[in-house]
């Protein structure tokens, strides 16, 4: 009789911790996969404030009139009344014969209001 109290007690034991290990995996597998999304929102946080600083930095370059005419001259090739406009030719260029007017290169080359305007000329 002794051992099968004691084989009832250790099924009875085994079941219990079984029990337990089931009610706390369930938790613990949550807990461990919403750290790891935490660590990840937290990372993407930080790459979300380096670009806010980055565009704020950008913001505050561009709210300098200078800073906005530099850049409609190097990005949109703007001239101001009164200046002459030179285009450099490089040795590469050698295809345009001085007289002849220089053919705009193809593609992503131009740039894109040159883009746009040659397709609204095509129509």
């Amino acid at each position: 009789m002794m051992g099968q109290a004691t084989t009832r007690r250790a099924a009875i034991v085994a079941t219990v911790v079984c029990a337990l290990a089931l009610s706390v995996a369930v938790p613990l597998r949550t807990y461990l996969s919403q750290r790891d999304e935490v660590a990840t929102q937290e990372r993407r946080q930080a790459e979300l404030r380096a670009q806010v600083q980055e565009l704020e930095a950008r913001k505050a370059q561009l709210s300098d009139p200078a800073q906005i005419l530099a850049e409609a001259r190097k990005r949109l090739r703007y001239v101001m009344p009164g200046e002459t406009p030179y285009m450099v030719q490089l040795p590469g260029d050698a295809g345009a014969q001085p007289g002849q007017q220089p053919v705009a290169p193809p593609g992503p080359q131009q740039p894109w209001f040159q883009q746009l305007w040659d397709s609204i000329k095509e129509r």
